[in-house]
């Protein structure tokens, strides 16, 4: 029979530990509450080792320095979501852009990458040793890929609600209208305005458009605010509606399509430039 080494038993204490962080609700957890969590027994000094042997051994996963997830491979413990974890490696952060159109069924697309928005500036492990693929750095980690879309502080603001992904797992996402409104404000992300007109069309009547008018006077970006009414009023919007974003002062043509050249058909009553036809720039 072959004797217990210093290593089994690091790892059949660890296990203890990750069971008592899961019964405690703690799936996602730092070093840290780890420590402080730890069950009587276990020395708080050595948790670290006892996380690197759970890696190691596979039955945690390390997401980066100082911050773990549990795994459905231990007592009591559970796979966690990939919105969970999108959220936990850069907080404050909130699940966006395609991830959530999809979450919201505005697109029948499966993302391949998890999509999250934060006002924090992003460092990725690959800045530090790699070139951007496909002219984006992602954030790999428990087999999944993220990505952060960076925002200012007062565009993080609103339209984030919280929604429970099952009885366990509470994530913040962006709202319907607010998803919407990311279509126009970073139409190149999505292929180009084209996306985010078909989804507007598709979902008009499933929305809260004063809301959706709402978040885009408070984006405080009048080349959105321009850009959102031409398309509402584009897909059929009640004109009445729009009054508020028709009325903005604007003091030149911004183009409907920001990754498109500036030329096309001058529109003077919203101050868009329908440059739809147009090369990419």
């Amino acid at each position: 029979m072959r004797a217990r080494t210093h290593r089994d038993y690091g790892v059949s204490a660890g296990i203890t530990l990750a069971a008592a962080l899961a019964e405690a609700g703690l799936y996602v957890f730092t070093t840290r509450q780890a420590a402080t969590s730890a069950p009587p027994g276990i020395e708080p000094r050595r948790v670290p080792y006892l996380l690197k042997a759970l890696a190691d051994a596979g039955w945690i996963i390390r997401l980066r320095r100082g911050l773990y997830a549990g795994t459905g491979k231990l007592p009591g413990g559970v796979d966690v979501p990939a919105f969970v974890i999108a959220t936990s490696l850069v907080s404050p952060s909130a699940i966006s852009h395609f991830s959530a159109l999809a979450h919201h069924d505005l697109t029948d697309q499966v993302p391949r990458v998890v999509t999250a928005t934060t006002p924090c500036r992003v460092v990725t492990p690959s800045m530090r040793s790699a070139p951007a693929k496909n002219g984006r750095h992602l954030w790999h980690a428990a087999g999944l890929d993220f990505r952060y879309i960076t925002v200012i502080a007062r565009r993080f603001g609103f339209g984030i609600e919280s929604v429970w992904l099952d009885e366990r797992f509470q994530v913040s996402i962006t709202d319907r209208e607010r998803t919407i409104l990311d279509l126009f404000a970073l139409p190149r992300m999505f292929g180009g305005l084209g996306e985010g007109i078909a989804v507007l069309d598709r979902a008009k009547d499933e929305m809260d458009l004063e809301r959706l008018i709402d978040y885009a006077i408070s984006y405080d970006s009048l080349a959105l605010a321009k850009r959102l009414g031409w398309s509402l009023e584009e897909t059929g919007t009640d004109p009445s509606l729009l009054k508020r974003l028709l009325e903005l002062p604007a003091s030149h043509h911004s183009p409907l399509d920001p990754g498109r050249a500036r030329r096309g058909r001058h529109d003077s009553r919203w101050m868009i430039i329908d440059n739809r036809g147009e090369e990419r720039v």
